[in-house]
């Protein structure tokens, strides 16, 4: 007798199936959901946005010197060094200061415009540190040379001016000391960048055999040159945004630039931090007639001239030991004309407003034959 078939019994999805067709829904439902959390935040950014800068509006209004509240430079400082103290990423301290820096510039801008000159042209070192103390929205204006952006800001044409002072790498800037003897303006604050230079082209970096940029950025990136483009001929022009569309426009051609000007003329890196000087630095003088009071953390800038005899010098420089004032910076330019001798800068620290630096300048006036004091203002830290 034939048996029977057995009837087959159903078969259940075991539980690795039914997780393989959630796994498949997961990422359109993160997706999703992830889209709907970027909304949300965006509409909470703006609000937030918003409200900033109407408390920054309201700040400006009760303040008793309104010019005082749109330039405080030490008051943005602080601000910065907060937040990035209070930054847990994965934003980096210059994309958090950048916003905010924006944010400060475009109300103060409605609430009285800041027009700043500076050495052009545009997307220059001193472009970046004009943009770094004053933000995009401020009316940044480019001129040919340093001794121009004196003459702006001492016609009136412009409230501030910004020019270099001094590099870690090559020293003073000579042309802008030379200004500070022969007009009265004064610095007013200063902006210290890190300065990183990078090898920009459209050919690729064995064609290159022409490479352009500013005398300064070619000193401060000899060595690499010379190590590792020992084919390519340094041609000295008048900027690196020349050297940048120079790049840009001749085949075999590079430049050495910053990265914001890669992006602006479309090149690419051939190679990124290529100065000698790994802890680059150039200092910016903020120049204009704003006096800016005491933080408790200044600098003091002078114009001296002393008599032109064995000893002066070191009476002079004995005043700041005796008054226990730390000198930072001390440079000599030979008289103009004539005259034998020479006009020093000198920066210590402290506020011309702080008693025993003022007791100390008293002193060391009565001994010179010229002397100036081109400005306390807050000493600032090098930023990227």
């Amino acid at each position: 007798m034939a048996s029977k078939p057995v009837p087959k019994k159903a078969v259940k999805p075991t539980s690795s199936s039914a997780s393989g067709k959630q796994a498949a829904s997961s990422p359109a439902k993160n997706h999703a959901s992830a889209l709907a959390d970027i909304a949300k935040l965006d509409q909470d950014i703006v609000k937030l946005l918003n409200r900033r800068a109407v408390a920054t509006i309201k700040l400006i209004e009760a303040s008793p010197d309104r010019r005082t509240a749109i330039y405080d430079p030490r008051s943005d400082d602080d601000l910065f060094a907060k937040l990035e103290a209070e930054n847990l990423g994965p934003l980096t301290p210059r994309a958090i200061r950048g916003v905010f820096r924006q944010i400060l510039s475009s109300v103060r801008n409605q609430a009285r415009v800041q027009r700043a000159v500076y050495l052009g042209p545009a997307y220059s070192f001193s472009h970046m540190a004009a943009i770094e103390r004053f933000g995009e929205s401020a009316d940044l204006i480019p001129v040919n040379t340093i001794p121009a952006v004196f003459e702006e800001v001492n016609r009136g044409h412009a409230d501030f001016g910004v020019v270099p002072i001094e590099n870690s790498t090559d020293g003073r800037i000579i042309d802008t000391l030379d200004m500070f003897t022969r007009l009265p303006l004064r610095i007013c604050g200063e902006i210290q960048l890190s300065i990183h230079h990078n090898l920009l082209g459209r050919s690729p970096r064995g064609e290159i055999n022409e490479v352009y940029s500013k005398p300064q950025a070619l000193s401060q990136c000899r060595e690499w040159i010379s190590k590792n483009m020992p084919q390519a001929r340094v041609i000295e022009v008048t900027s690196t945004s020349t050297a940048a569309q120079l790049a840009r426009d001749k085949p075999g051609a590079a430049a050495v630039a910053s990265k914001q000007a890669a992006v602006e003329y479309g090149l690419h890196v051939l190679a990124e931090h290529i100065e000698d000087n790994k802890t680059n630095v150039t200092r910016f003088a903020v120049i204009g007639d704003k006096p800016v009071g005491s933080t408790g953390k200044d600098r003091t800038s002078i114009l001296l001239q002393i008599p032109h005899r064995p000893g002066s010098l070191s009476e002079s420089l004995a005043i700041f030991k005796q008054a226990k004032l730390n000198l930072t910076w001390i440079e000599s330019f030979p008289l103009r004309g004539p005259e034998t001798g020479y006009i020093f800068f000198l920066d210590c620290e402290g506020h011309i407003k702080d008693a025993k630096v003022k007791r100390a300048l008293e002193d060391l006036a009565k001994m010179a034959v010229r002397m100036e004091i081109l400005g306390s203002y807050p000493r600032s830290e090098p930023v990227e």
